[in-house]
């Protein structure tokens, strides 16, 4: 709910189900992140069939090149984010790698992997025939791609890289993750769903939970007077079991949930919740007084600034890409979004207990050599090819 300066945000990461209960399978969530990582490689292709069939390469080669790119960013940022941020835990139990879906990838891994991937495209020529999932055949002969440089590539795959960076970034945003610090005034966001998903106790008891603003006080600032309201199912009444839940197991929650207390403030009471009981039309709801914290939103920060290094790229490659050497627009790239990514994250919470002790987090320290190869690539390609 926006208002002002400041947005109270919890939305449900989940856009729909699909239903497969009939078949005596779980229903499939289809959630924003894994909706947008998937738009931004679909619509990363269709660029990219424009640009490869206006310099004359085949639709085919954007397809293989695809492929490589899909699995080289989730490997890559996978095992980027299990090494990088992780590595005591994830090596004592590789298969813990394998657990994509319980989240945790990171885009220094994904970008080593599609430097990787991208050397694999270039150099050799990989066929695999499937049936349905099961690989029935799989070769690997060494050749070059006929016009296409390892750096030509990257120059082309930058523009797309941009893209799909803004997307996953908004997915961050939709799964209230990556969040920013505390701002101190009186603009920001308050990351609720945490706390939306402890109120939501019992769907048999819960109609629905929201969260109402109060006013905001200039002499507490960076802190929202907010107020998480429970509405009842019909017919449901507030007994003396559930206070004693309110007072007891929902209060001890609330008041303890590290992901909860860092962005929603319950403990406005001694007596565990400061609430009220109202009763509309025979409906109750119940009102809990509580204090969101105002913090930035450097996942929405970056995604602005990927889609304006799209722009960029995009310009170079359409008007320069004659004139340029190859590897300058991939060197354009490397620093401005990676120099964005450093300055970026003095805007993030830590990911890591461990990032506490560091000078900079991990995020800056991963940044810097992909800043110094942007740099070192953008000063061996600067000069302009000569005219003709």
């Amino acid at each position: 709910m926006i208002f002002l300066d400041y947005l109270i945000w919890s939305p449900d990461p989940v856009i729909f189900k699909i239903p497969l209960s009939f078949l005596g399978l779980p229903d499939r969530p289809i959630v924003w992140y894994g909706l947008l990582f998937a738009m931004g490689f679909i619509i990363g292709q269709q660029i990219s069939y424009k640009i490869f069939k206006a310099e004359g390469h085949s639709e085919k080669d954007v397809d293989t090149l695809t492929t490589f790119m899909v699995i080289a960013t989730i490997v890559g940022a996978r095992l980027g984010h299990c090494l990088f941020y992780n590595p005591s835990y994830y090596l004592s139990d590789p298969i813990e790698i394998l657990k994509i879906w319980e989240g945790g990838l990171a885009s220094h891994g994904g970008a080593l992997g599609i430097f990787v991937a991208l050397w694999l495209y270039v150099n050799f020529d990989i066929r695999s025939k499937w049936i349905f999932i099961i690989p029935i055949s799989f070769s690997v002969k060494k050749r070059k791609k006929e016009g296409q440089s390892y750096f030509w590539v990257l120059d082309r795959v930058a523009i797309v890289v941009a893209i799909t960076g803004a997307l996953i970034r908004i997915g961050n945003f939709m799964n209230s993750e990556m969040e920013g610090v505390k701002t101190g005034t009186d603009f920001g966001v308050v990351y609720a769903r945490a706390a939306e998903e402890v109120l939501n106790f019992d769907d048999n008891v819960i109609e629905e939970v929201f969260f109402n603003e109060g006013i905001y006080n200039p002499k507490n600032p960076g802190y929202l007077p907010i107020k998480a309201v429970l509405v009842l199912k019909s017919g449901i009444e507030v007994d003396d079991s559930m206070k004693r839940f309110l007072k007891g197991q929902l209060a001890y929650s609330l008041n303890n949930y590290q992901e909860i207390i860092e962005h929603v403030d319950f403990t406005s009471s001694r007596r565990g919740l400061d609430y009220q009981i109202i009763n509309e039309s025979g409906v109750e709801r119940i009102e809990i007084k509580a204090t969101g914290i105002l913090r930035y939103t450097p996942q929405l920060y970056e995604a602005i600034v990927c889609l304006i290094i799209a722009f960029i790229l995009f310009s170079l490659w359409s008007y320069k890409r004659f004139v340029l050497n190859d590897g300058l627009i991939f060197s354009v790239f490397m620093v401005l979004l990676w120099g964005d990514r450093f300055f970026n994250e003095f805007l993030k919470m830590d990911q890591e207990a461990f990032e506490a002790t560091l000078p900079i987090n991990m995020g800056q320290i991963l940044s810097i050599p992909m800043i110094l190869i942007g740099l070192f690539v953008f000063l061996k390609t600067v000069r302009k090819k000569e005219e003709f």
